[in-house]
């Protein structure tokens, strides 16, 4: 903004009066975004259960399938024997990560967001509006709620069911669930047992679950929920519910075990799933407005997962100028995966990429990768093709390149022939990182490119056969590599990219834009001034009371 903006002084009046105008209607907007009401159209969801959820669903023991349908969403759903390699057999705790972070994870999520069948016995009467499930609810089965360890236990990479290890995996999901803003994930958490041994560490960490994870991990987005199904079996004055304009989460009322059993059993009876459907509904309509309602503008790559496994299916797109290989700017190149984070499992690695609209060498976007590698561990971002490209009428490869570190080394990974029997090719390249606003560009010959050690021949580089192209990390021999890369404007052929980003007297668009926008805001400003000393003194005091009442409003929707 112009200095004249930076300088604006408004009379007392004038602020106040600039309070009420704005934060009142925010107020109003956030209530609109928060309310309960079903969805104006038909929404698919599909849940991932087994036998406390066969039941929750089931008509005349739950009614939940019924209810949602009733609340405009198409129900479908997953139980034993459901999925690519009888995923559907496995939805305890610790095998959410094969779900969602696997190597199979491409295929099973294909599956399950485009399933549309039942499993279990409800009524549905929507028809399939088509088009994959927007709502993914998973659960697990009760035995998940014999959790070993200590209520207070931090996340811990335990091989069997600890809140440790729980907390672990949940927090690996989210590196799943933030690439996929267009989703929304509703945790459903394991009913309780009849049993008090591992009660207090159960409900311990379904409370993490509903108050701590996602704050603890400063998750930015709202597509990722949870609901407390265990809390609202433990009493009948427990509940997880949205009443009177807000969130009630009363987990005191009673004990820590199921206050539901069926007849001795421990599925939660009839009576207990009535009183869950009564709460979850009116709570996923809350979810799914909110979710609707937020400002996220995102678009991203996949998420990390391991290398082996099924690739996913190409991604459409428009077909990228002869000489650029990515811009960045939509979906990606026609014929290839689309970019795709790979990361060491089995290490305390954390790698993502993704778009990121804050900055650009050229256009509006640039690829963002955010790297954490633990020793001796690695991880690329990858845009790998199912057939072979035929590259050798260039000599090359150029790309704009911005890092946040003083001396950021990343290697250029290039990958030639089948999947089956690919090969590795590699050139290290390092440049001072000064941050997202200043790029270098690099320029990678052909003859600079040198197969990896790790492989045992010394087949030549060959760029008629180019099968993938990455940027990777490598941890050190003991120590952690950290930082934040930006790759733009891929092309091919080692000549200098040209770069029509304007001059140092030019305004770009998104300068002219904050400057029109400033323009106004000052000028609203200045006629809210104008305005406020007409109604000044004699109005100060109501001014004063509305706007004490709007900040009061605005805070309570925070």
């Amino acid at each position: 903004m112009k200095e004249s903006r930076r300088s604006i002084v408004f009379s007392v009046c004038g602020v106040l009066f600039l309070l009420v105008s704005l934060l009142l209607p925010m107020s109003t907007a956030s209530a609109q975004s928060d309310t309960p009401a079903p969805p104006d159209h038909t929404v698919k969801l599909i849940f991932i259960h087994h036998s406390c959820g066969e039941n929750w669903l089931t008509d005349g023991h739950g009614d939940l399938g019924r209810t949602l349908g009733e609340n405009n969403y198409f129900v479908s759903d997953t139980n034993y024997g459901w999925g690519p390699h009888s995923i559907g057999d496995r939805t305890d705790t610790l095998d959410w990560p094969e779900w969602f972070l696997g190597g199979q994870r491409d295929q099973i999520l294909s599956s399950l967001y485009n399933e549309s069948g039942q499993n279990s016995s409800y009524t549905r009467t929507l028809e399939n509006p088509g088009g994959e499930n927007e709502i993914i609810m998973f659960k697990s089965c009760f035995p998940n709620s014999e959790i070993d360890g200590s209520p207070n236990d931090p996340p811990s990479d335990d091989d069997w069911l600890t809140v440790g290890s729980a907390k672990r995996v949940y927090n690996d999901l989210l590196t799943y669930f933030i690439t996929r803003p267009d989703k929304l994930f509703v945790v459903i958490t394991a009913p309780p047992l009849q049993e008090n041994e591992y009660a207090a560490n159960a409900r311990a960490f379904n409370t993490w679950l509903v108050q701590d994870w996602l704050e603890e991990n400063n998750y930015p987005y709202s597509n990722v929920a949870v609901w407390d199904f265990y809390n609202v079996l433990t009493d009948p004055d427990n509940h997880h519910r949205y009443v009177d304009g807000g969130i009630e989460y009363t987990t005191n009322a009673g004990g820590n075990v199921l206050y539901y059993p069926d007849n001795g059993d421990t599925h939660p009876s009839p009576s207990g799933n009535h009183k869950a459907t009564a709460e979850f509904v009116p709570m996923l309509n809350y979810f799914y407005q909110r979710w609707q309602g937020s400002a996220e503008v995102v678009e991203m790559v996949p998420a990390p997962v391991a290398q082996e496994g099924t690739e996913p299916q190409p991604a459409a797109g428009a077909q990228q100028p002869a000489s650029l290989i990515e811009s960045f700017e939509g979906e990606a190149p026609a014929g290839s995966y689309g970019w795709e984070a790979y990361f060491d499992p089995s290490s305390e690695t954390i790698f993502n990429c993704m778009l990121d609209s804050s900055t650009a060498y050229e256009g509006l976007q640039s690829l963002w990768i955010n790297y954490d590698i633990g020793p001796q561990s690695w991880g690329t971002c990858s845009l790998m093709f199912p057939t072979e490209q035929d590259w050798s009428s260039t000599d090359g490869v150029s790309f704009a390149v911005a890092g946040d570190q003083p001396e950021s080394m990343v290697n250029l990974d290039i990958y030639t022939g089948p999947e089956e029997a690919r090969a590795s090719y590699v050139y290290r390249f390092s440049f001072a990182g000064n941050g997202p606003e200043n790029w270098a560009v690099t320029s990678i010959t052909w003859d600079q490119i040198q197969r990896v050690e790790w492989e045992a021949d010394d087949t030549p580089f060959d760029p008629a056969r180019i099968s993938g192209i990455a940027f990777g990390f490598e941890g050190g021999d003991a120590d952690r590599t950290q930082g934040q890369l930006w790759i733009d404007q891929l092309s091919l052929g080692s000549a200098e990219l040209t770069h029509s980003a304007v001059g140092p007297d030019e305004e770009s668009p998104l300068e002219e834009a904050e400057e029109s926008i400033g323009a106004e805001v000052e000028q609203r400003a200045e006629a809210l001034e104008e305005g406020a000393r007409s109604l000044c003194p004699l109005s100060l005091g109501l001014i004063v009371l509305v706007g004490t009442a709007a900040l009061s409003l605005w805070f309570r929707r925070l």
